[in-house]
């Protein structure tokens, strides 16, 4: 198999992960108003975790006491990044959340490259993310909460992209269905005590089980495949499309209108992961 070959596969698994994952956050922002933030994490954590484990059945195989360690770890970020990023999805646009917070992601590329020419895809892709914030509409129109969530999501995903790519090496999807029970731990019972009975009305249970298919059980069993077989500059820096598929999400399912600025924001940012993939054909998977 050529390297080219052995990248597009896990490439398109991730393309297809962010895809779902924002179908999903979409969804699930028209129920913020009915069971809050917290229920919704609940809900995406939860019944990710039970459908995981369900279907990799992780007690299978032992794992060593160092695989426990980043586990916890991947885990806690896990849960920590999808209560965070609904925190800011439920104060600032989903276009604008998903850019900040796709400055994880770039900064793990930046620090993992050693090529120029990344460097100049990184930068392509930065200045995309500049287009698409709207700097210029003054500092009051977003909220700085919203914002700071943003940015503590982009944290938790620049280390849910290094401990996840550690957890990938386990059997299967063992890693990341433990991993999502770790992250359950604390997101459902917090969800719980923030909702309670709301939770169990019938329509919101359906739609819970959808988000949680779409924003947690598919993309991220793919992107196990995806950390498994590229390098986390690679996966990084692909991950800078997700503002243009969250923008898209958006428009599709929201109606959120875009702007010429956006758009061009949305061409510079797959151009740029575009070129990344390209550049990768000659970059040894770790």
């Amino acid at each position: 198999m050529s390297d080219r070959d052995g990248i597009l596969r896990p490439s398109l698994a991730l393309l297809g992960g962010h895809i779902s994952v924002n179908l999903g956050a979409a969804v699930a922002k028209n129920l913020f108003p009915v069971i809050g933030v917290e229920g919704i994490t609940a809900y995406r954590v939860g019944f990710s975790a039970l459908l995981l484990l369900a279907i990799f059945r992780p007690w299978r195989s032992p794992i060593t006491r160092r695989d426990a360690g980043n586990l916890l770890i991947y885990g806690t970020v896990l849960g920590l990044m999808n209560l965070l990023i609904y925190r800011a999805f439920d104060r600032i646009p989903i276009g604008v959340a998903v850019a900040i917070e796709v400055t994880g992601p770039l900064a793990v590329a930046l620090l993992s490259s050693r090529r120029p020419r990344d460097f100049a895809a990184c930068a392509l892709a930065v200045f995309g993310l500049y287009l698409l914030l709207p700097l210029d509409a003054g500092p009051g129109q977003l909220d700085p909460a919203g914002v700071a969530y943003a940015f503590g999501a982009a944290l938790c995903w620049a280390l849910y992209i290094v401990f996840g790519k550690r957890a990938s090496t386990l059997r299967g999807g063992q890693g990341v269905a433990l991993g999502m029970l770790v992250a359950s731990l604390f997101t459902v019972p917090l969800g719980i005590a923030y909702s309670g009975a709301a939770l169990l009305a019938p329509p919101i249970i359906l739609t819970g089980i959808a988000i949680a298919v779409l924003s947690s059980a598919i993309p991220y069993s793919l992107e196990v495949i995806a950390l498994r077989g590229l390098s986390q500059g690679l996966f990084g820096m692909l991950s800078s499309a997700a503002p243009a598929i969250s923008a898209l999400a958006g428009f599709a399912i929201l109606g959120e209108v875009l702007t010429s600025t956006q758009w061009t924001a949305i061409a510079l940012i797959v151009l740029a992961s575009a070129a990344s993939a390209w550049s990768a054909r000659s970059v040894k998977v770790t």
